[in-house]
């Protein structure tokens, strides 16, 4: 079986998760704890990075952090991992779902005006597949409404908007590094902000809400128990380390099977779009309809090769139940294949992927 995604795992990692567990300092302290968020702002040139358990965390303490509460309302795209949206509702707030711009894959950003009214308080914009929203449109309406932006970048480390890297443009940003994402460490997630405040507030929230200036065991405000181990800290310091390898590779990857899969009416490639470098997180595929597509996810899994759908319509979802009709995001639902795209993927593999996709459009002809 072709793998939808492994992640790459260096000599280095194995190095720090042993010298992590022979301190004895497995838990939330420790030295790598410190030394991940710092090379990771160095990375990213974000300022400040605070890390947490998980991608799911950093977004509710993004949205606790810029001050969402019960009663407000947060506009995000529909077609997006349900993690963007769930934090929302964990305050009490009340996602406002929009339509996705078909040929980028993202929030389309014309659509969100008419949604705003006296309770908007935030934009929440994914980066999804390695790609980036349109930031420059984004930032005027903040400015335009006063208004907070979140950005979610679960699936755009490594990738750039007119040279700056993701989760740079927004009030705060957030990370994931679960097991499928360019850099992981098992399980964990980053809250990056250039606010100082807001930074002091994210690791204040993230560590019971603890005041340690007053008492280690006086808690002013309500938090969570959010931190990131030693150990998975461990496994992101060597992840980093190889950054620029991965993305590189995946980049190559990208390219592979751009030069391969034949461009007929039944298909689309994704591709970054204007002013992004993308560190393509999957090769994503859209087909002509629903049909085809689940026809094409038989086949090559009968040839043994691994693939995942697109988002399902977050809208649609029975826990969200809306009646809205958004026809962009239910098409990307039900028409995407994501193809093996991990670091390790060898050629003859995407040439095989390849082979299949077009041998099996040969046949749909």
């Amino acid at each position: 079986m072709i793998s939808l995604y492994n992640p790459y795992i260096s000599k280095n990692t194995l190095k720090n998760v042993t010298n992590c567990i022979k301190s004895n300092w497995i838990s939330s302290k420790g030295l790598y704890v410190k030394k991940f968020e710092k090379l990771f702002s160095n990375f990213t040139k974000i300022k400040y990075s605070i890390s947490v358990a998980n991608g799911t965390c950093a977004m509710h303490i993004a949205l606790l952090s810029i001050g969402i509460k019960k009663g407000d309302q947060v506009i995000v795209p529909s077609f997006t991992y349900v993690a963007t949206a769930n934090p929302i509702k964990y305050i009490g707030a009340k996602p406002i779902f929009i339509d996705s711009n078909s040929e980028t894959l993202q929030l389309d950003v014309k659509k969100i005006e008419k949604k705003i009214n006296s309770k908007t308080k935030a934009i929440i914009c994914p980066h999804l597949y390695g790609n980036i929203t349109n930031m420059e449109y984004l930032l005027k309406l903040k400015k335009k409404y006063k208004l907070f932006i979140v950005e979610d970048c679960a699936e755009s480390f490594g990738s750039y908007y007119k040279k700056k890297h993701s989760g740079n443009f927004g009030d705060i940003s957030t990370f994931s590094f679960y097991g499928n994402k360019t850099i992981t460490t098992g399980e964990g997630g980053m809250v990056c902000t250039n606010n100082k405040k807001i930074a002091k507030l994210a690791l204040k929230l993230k560590t019971q809400g603890v005041a340690t200036r007053i008492h280690p065991y006086y808690h002013d405000i309500v938090g969570y128990n959010y931190r990131m181990t030693n150990i998975c800290a461990a496994i992101g310091v060597s992840q980093l380390e190889d950054a620029k390898y991965i993305i590189n590779k995946k980049r190559k990857i990208f390219i592979k099977y751009k030069n391969q899969i034949l461009n007929n009416k039944f298909i689309r490639l994704f591709e970054e779009t204007t002013n992004v470098r993308s560190s393509y997180w999957l090769v994503v595929i859209i087909l002509k309809n629903k049909n085809i597509k689940k026809k094409l996810e038989k086949y090559l899994l009968n040839n043994n090769i691994e693939t995942r759908p697109t988002f399902y319509p977050l809208h649609k979802l029975p826990i969200y139940n809306s009646n809205e009709k958004l026809v962009v995001a239910e098409k990307l639902g039900e028409c995407g294949i994501c193809l093996p795209s991990y670091p390790g993927i060898k050629t003859k593999e995407i040439n095989f992927v390849s082979k299949k996709i077009n041998q099996f459009f040969d046949e749909v002809r």
